[in-house]
């Protein structure tokens, strides 16, 4: 599990129409990386709607915004087409990246363990590191809270 003030774990990721991203692709900038669940839930919809509404914020305080989840290509280009989403969205359908972020953990529910992504947010710098996580995060007011942390980082 990474912790603030810790480099960011690379990575190479295929994302919604196809193309590959690197996380070193974004150096001397700053990016939100956001782990959500699964696309085209209740949950994880607002989150990536909220995040795409605020993007030009988010861009004018130095961020791009990413999203990971294990959901394929596919599934993110229909889920980004249906909510017209603007954020990126990267498949991690080996869990590597969520397994190096922290981020698959074992989960309950009606008492049934099971895996899977522990919604979680983080700030990584434009030199690499971690600027700040949030972990077993909660959608309501967090892109706000996001976006004021990245507004007080700013000259």
């Amino acid at each position: 599990m990474v912790k603030d003030g810790e480099n960011a774990p690379d990575f190479v990721l295929p994302r919604d129409g196809g193309e590959t991203v690197k996380l070193g692709q974004f150096k001397g900038n700053s990016v939100v990386l956001f782990f959500y669940p699964k696309d085209d839930t209740s949950g994880c919809t607002k989150e990536a709607t909220e995040f795409s509404a605020r993007l030009d914020e988010f861009r004018r305080a130095g961020a791009e915004v990413v999203g990971i989840s294990p959901d394929s290509v596919k599934s993110h280009n229909k889920f980004r087409e249906k909510h017209g989403l603007t954020v990126m969205l990267l498949s991690d359908e080996e869990k590597t990246v969520l397994e190096a972020y922290g981020v698959w953990v074992e989960k309950s529910m009606y008492g049934r363990k099971y895996m899977g992504v522990e919604r979680s947010t983080f700030i990584i710098g434009a030199d690499g590191r971690i600027i700040r996580s949030w972990r077993k995060v909660k959608v309501p007011g967090h892109v706000d809270e996001v976006l004021a942390v990245l507004q007080e980082q700013q000259p």
